[in-house]
């Protein structure tokens, strides 16, 4: 099997082409959310590895939480590709993918920065290959994190993390490989978390345009 995967949580966009367990490509960029960035990178990535996007068997992505637009762009970068060759997208969780990647085994805890004040954390049980969430993931202020004793700290905040990194296409494609492989085409979406800063300041939906209907 032939899988894209790939992760715009971050500032930093990861692109990744494996074949079964093996990484054959790899592509970042600095991208600021562009979407042409990302698909010139997923292009790049692919003539690495030898392959046109056409021998693609299924797209990975990560599904946040980070950015909202970065995760926007991911996401509908990620189904674009899909539809175009008639392949699933399995999505998956980038902290789950950062906790992935940090060393060794045992309990990580995966940390992004959220801006505002604000970071996002999911603490996991890692074993070898594979990553269980052993609690809720959420956005908090650094002061509220609590660190298990004898846990790893991974992700994008110097300050809170033993290990600096964010979340890979590599990772993202392992850990969509190794689970339940859900094709999330139509109707997926990213993992926000929290509300957009237009939902914070218009509850009730944006003036001039069409009210939100009561739940």
């Amino acid at each position: 099997m032939i899988l894209l995967g790939l992760d715009t949580a971050t500032t930093t966009a990861s692109i990744a082409v494996l074949r079964d367990d093996t990484v054959i490509a790899t592509a970042t960029r600095n991208t600021h959310r562009r979407t042409a960035d990302v698909l010139v990178a997923v292009d790049e990535a692919c003539r690495t590895a030898g392959i046109t996007p056409a021998q693609l068997d299924a797209v990975g992505v990560g599904a946040g939480p980070g950015s909202f637009t970065g995760l926007r762009i991911g996401m509908a970068t990620a189904k674009g590709i899909a539809f175009a060759l008639g392949k699933p997208v399995w999505a998956v969780s980038s902290l789950a993918a950062l906790a992935l990647a940090a060393p060794g085994d045992g309990t990580v805890v995966a940390i992004l920065d959220a801006r505002k004040g604000e970071i996002f954390a999911g603490a996991f049980r890692k074993t070898g290959g594979a990553v269980e969430a052993i609690d809720v993931e959420r956005v908090i202020a650094p002061s509220a994190l609590v660190v298990p004793a004898g846990a790893t700290t991974v992700g994008d905040v110097p300050a809170l993390c033993a290990h600096a990194a964010t979340p890979t296409g590599e990772h993202v494609a392992r850990l969509a490989l190794a689970g339940a492989r859900v094709d999330v085409l139509v109707g997926g979406a990213p993992t926000y978390i929290r509300a957009s800063e237009a939902e914070i300041r218009y509850p009730d939906g944006v003036p001039g345009a069409l009210r939100k209907r009561d739940s």
